[in-house]
């Protein structure tokens, strides 16, 4: 549907809802209620996924395992832990358009990209800067630069922050490839966030890892909001590698185990440096407890510890999900919401706030961040009292997400209608 066939009435999002052939998922997930007892509106998914309503039996499950095996679990769960991990592999390869020996489920979001940037940031006295986008996530600025300090380097230094041309909100390609042409023989590793945080802007990978490589730079990228936002082909692009949370997009629950993907390339190697631990180790000597460490040859050699089995089950709670529905199918619905709450807040709207987030639908997810000239934080408060969740991002962005799981068209059409009486009170 193009934006030209939208109506701006509450009977249009009422028959869009009707007519969602993924409407019935939203019965999957537990949606908050607001003050009055109504399900609240939720557009904050991007900050924090929604519970699939089967995560209590897979987590349950587990219990009851523990509970009855104890120690034995490993070997004699219904899902023996050892292998538990292996369990989401196809799975998550399937999410992010990869082969199976590229994928791992392990530890948090920053703490993998510690472990990337160890064995992908390799740093020569002529070839020692990282390239990231201006706002990119505080914790990736953090590992970043803590990176930069442990080689003895000045971030002032040898940190490339990209930043828009002025007078615009987000990144143009062809200046990051022109970036990356002009100082590439520095750059060691170019790390963005497919997709910013702050702007909603997804990058084009496929281009930027072309543009490093050709350089000879490492590329890598930050997907906390693009996991189950986007249609990523992570193994067809080429990148070196990339790091993802569970907490957003992929409903896993607050500090969910997080994800990774090594391309085959650098996963089959196992002479490539890395902070090793034992889960890493070969799986048919790890319990010799040898004193030498054996890579697995894939993704898996990077584990360090036996990861979360209760984190994983939710986790595997709404992989299940995705592997339904596909993210095809929740991509075109993902785009035609998130067109619609653009089209919405273009209709005779008061004045006080701009759009900061792409506007054509292959350069943004399921994410619009609109910029406040005033009161936005008591805008977000306001809307938080009337039952609307969305994220206040300092100093002047409220982000808001229309997730194509469980947000309808009618959702988006009660948070303009009121986002517009915020703005005018």
């Amino acid at each position: 549907m193009a934006t030209a066939e939208f109506d701006a009435t509450k009977d249009f999002a009422a028959a869009m809802t009707a007519g969602d052939p993924l409407a019935a998922y939203r019965e999957r997930f537990h949606i908050p209620r607001a003050p009055g007892g109504a399900p609240c509106i939720y557009l904050s998914g991007h900050s924090l996924g929604l519970q699939p309503k089967s995560t209590r039996s897979h987590v349950e499950l587990e219990l009851k395992d523990w509970e009855a095996f104890g120690v034995e679990g490993h070997h004699c769960a219904r899902n023996p832990w050892i292998p538990y991990h292996e369990i989401l592999t196809r799975s998550t390869a399937r999410l992010v358009g990869a082969l199976p020996g590229e994928v791992v489920v392990m530890n948090s979001l920053t703490v993998n990209l510690h472990l990337m940037l160890v064995t992908f940031y390799r740093p020569t006295a002529h070839r020692n800067k990282i390239l990231i986008e201006a706002n990119a996530f505080p914790s990736d600025q953090y590992a970043v630069k803590s990176q930069l300090h442990s080689h003895g380097y000045d971030p002032v230094v040898t940190l490339i922050e990209i930043a828009p041309r002025p007078g615009e909100t987000w990144l143009r390609t062809e200046d990051i490839e022109e970036r990356i042409l002009a100082d590439g023989d520095s750059i060691a590793l170019v790390l963005l966030g497919d997709v910013n945080y702050f702007s909603g802007q997804a990058f084009e990978c496929a281009r930027i890892a072309d543009a490093g490589h050709a350089r000879g730079c490492a590329v890598g990228f930050d997907l906390a909001h693009a996991a189950g936002n986007l249609q990523l082909q992570l193994h067809d692009w080429n990148i070196d590698f990339a790091v993802w949370c569970s907490y957003k997009y992929l409903n896993a629950g607050p500090g969910a185990i997080a994800g990774c993907f090594i391309h085959e390339r650098h996963a089959r190697n196992t002479g490539l440096p890395r902070f090793a631990g034992w889960w890493g180790h070969d799986k048919q000597t790890r319990f010799d407890m040898g004193s030498d460490f054996h890579a697995i040859p894939s993704a898996e050699g990077w584990q360090v510890s036996n990861p979360s089995i209760l984190s994983m089950a939710a986790l595997r709670a709404s992989m299940g999900i995705f592997d339904e529905v596909g993210m095809e199918r929740l991509r075109a619905k993902s785009e035609l919401l998130t067109g619609y709450l653009e089209f919405l807040l273009s209709q005779n709207f008061p004045r006080g706030f701009s759009i900061i987030t792409p506007r054509n639908p292959a350069h943004r997810g399921a994410q619009l961040s609109l910029r406040l000239t005033r009161g936005g934080r008591a805008i977000c408060k306001t809307l938080a009292g009337q039952g609307v969740i969305c994220d206040w991002r300092e100093p002047d962005i409220l982000r808001v997400a229309p997730v194509p799981l469980y947000n309808s068209f009618s959702d988006v059409f009660t948070f303009v209608e009121k986002f517009r009486a915020a703005l005018q009170d």
